[in-house]
């Protein structure tokens, strides 16, 4: 099953992440299939840049997406 889920990156106490589809398998920061776009929480407006066209394409064939991703697309997806 895939899975539509954040990747953590950055140093210590300096969060980034990067919305990947994965294997439920794979480990958090490990192999994944695509990027399909970035958050940082770090700044005031939460910062987030999406491929929609390409989430659009993983939610079509299946890829579940976490219920922090989830909550991150219905809130940008619906801006855009």
């Amino acid at each position: 099953m895939v899975k539509i889920r954040l990747a953590r990156h950055g140093t210590k106490k300096r969060p980034f992440y990067r919305i990947v589809a994965a294997h439920k398998e794979f480990a958090r920061n490990g192999r994944f299939l695509e990027i399909l776009g970035t958050y940082n929480p770090r700044v005031e407006e939460n910062s987030v840049t999406l491929k929609s066209e390409r989430i659009q394409h993983w939610l079509q064939v299946g890829a579940q997406p976490t219920d922090t991703v989830r909550q991150i697309l219905k809130k940008h997806l619906k801006a855009a």
